[in-house]
């Protein structure tokens, strides 16, 4: 079970990562520093934070605090990446990092103790609470990708109005069991 869940963790982030790239592709270079109004933050923005945290988390994940005193969070919703090249090397450098630390756990580590701001979470919960923070902002890049695109959008999902045909062909085949990412990846 422990292996499974490790395989599982990794491709739910690789489909989020997959799923911000595809939503940012979908912009032009200008509108990834557009923010919808003061108080919002600019996709490239939202990248800035992710990267930050993606950064103090998962380096030395198993032995030193995920909160970093190296890490200036506050300076992550500074809108200062100015290129698309910036935003997306820092988009990969985070993730980079998150699978490199993710690839070096085994089962027996998943219930070893690791800190973040100071208070104990098993490792299975430090994961858990990554996967829930990152596809809470992904979303956010998708939502403001997806206002920016208008009607030029193309669903990074089952598009609209095509749910009935989609469950049609689901429904038309066999039972089998779900290879997660492959199956995100088609909708």
């Amino acid at each position: 079970m422990s292996t499974d869940y490790l395989s599982s963790v990794r491709k739910q982030f690789a489909y989020y990562q997959l799923l911000g790239e595809q939503a940012m592709a979908q912009v032009p270079d200008e509108a990834l520093f557009w923010q919808p109004n003061a108080v919002s933050n600019s996709m490239a923005t939202i990248v800035k934070h992710l990267w930050g945290n993606m950064l103090s988390r998962w380096t030395d994940f198993l032995t030193t605090d995920g909160e970093k005193p190296w890490r200036e969070r506050e300076a992550e919703f500074d809108n200062d990446l100015t290129t698309r090249a910036q935003v997306l090397a820092q988009w990969q450098a985070g993730w980079q990092c998150l699978f490199q630390a993710l690839d070096t756990l085994t089962p027996a580590d998943l219930d070893r103790t690791i800190y973040i701001r100071n208070q104990g979470h098993s490792v299975t919960e430090a994961i858990n609470r990554q996967l829930a923070h990152y596809p809470y902002h992904v979303g956010q890049l998708v939502y403001v990708a997806r206002l920016v695109a208008g009607d030029a959008w193309q669903s990074l999902s089952i598009p609209r109005g095509n749910s009935a045909a989609y469950n049609a062909e689901k429904f038309a085949q066999p039972p089998h069991q779900a290879h997660f990412t492959d199956e995100l990846l088609r909708r």
